[in-house]
């Protein structure tokens, strides 16, 4: 995977310390060069005011088309609540097989719940989101080992009771897929 690029599209204002720990885990976890490049996005056009929610496909649609040139795999990171039409709110997104993801960390922090700030949490949380949605642009599915990163997660204690790293059988199929 030594020629594979990562690139960590920064929608989302996050520090530099957690995007360089974001992508020393997602180097490590797919071993690829992975890039973390600044990005803007008018955010307006993807607001449901309805829901107050922002659309999650048309998000991943649009950076699908416009951000994702020069690298293999991209993930646009951002702190907005997202939704797809299906689901009441979603931590992130991707096309199975392709290109591109997306990943909030609005849901993923200890002050959305009432709870103390945890930064280290958070930032794990995020790196599990981030893994996860790469996996699936990777061609792999939801997978049902404890602790590995590809399990679906509904709730954020789903994202915690599993840990940031694929499980052997998801791996070797990653291996497999990659070549």
């Amino acid at each position: 995977m030594a020629d594979m690029t990562i690139k960590l599209l920064n929608y989302g204002y996050f520090e530099k310390k957690m995007l360089s720990e974001l992508a020393v885990g997602v180097s490590s976890e797919f071993e690829a060069e992975v890039k973390i490049v600044e990005g803007y996005l008018d955010l307006n056009a993807y607001f449901d005011a309805v829901r107050k929610q922002y659309n999650g496909n048309q998000i991943l649609r649009y950076i699908d088309s416009h951000d994702a040139a020069d690298y293999q795999k991209l993930v646009g990171l951002f702190n907005v609540d997202l939704f797809i039409p299906i689901l009441t709110y979603i931590f992130g997104q991707a096309y199975l097989g392709g290109k591109s993801a997306i990943a909030s960390g609005y849901r993923l922090t200890n002050e959305r719940y009432g709870l103390t700030k945890n930064e280290a949490l958070f930032h794990a949380r995020f790196l599990k989101e981030v893994n996860h949605e790469l996996g699936h642009c990777f061609g792999l599915i939801h997978c049902h080992n404890p602790g590995c990163v590809m399990q679906s997660s509904t709730y954020v204690e789903d994202i915690d009771q599993k840990s940031p790293h694929l499980c052997g059988n998801c791996r070797n199929l990653f291996h497999e897929g990659n070549r």
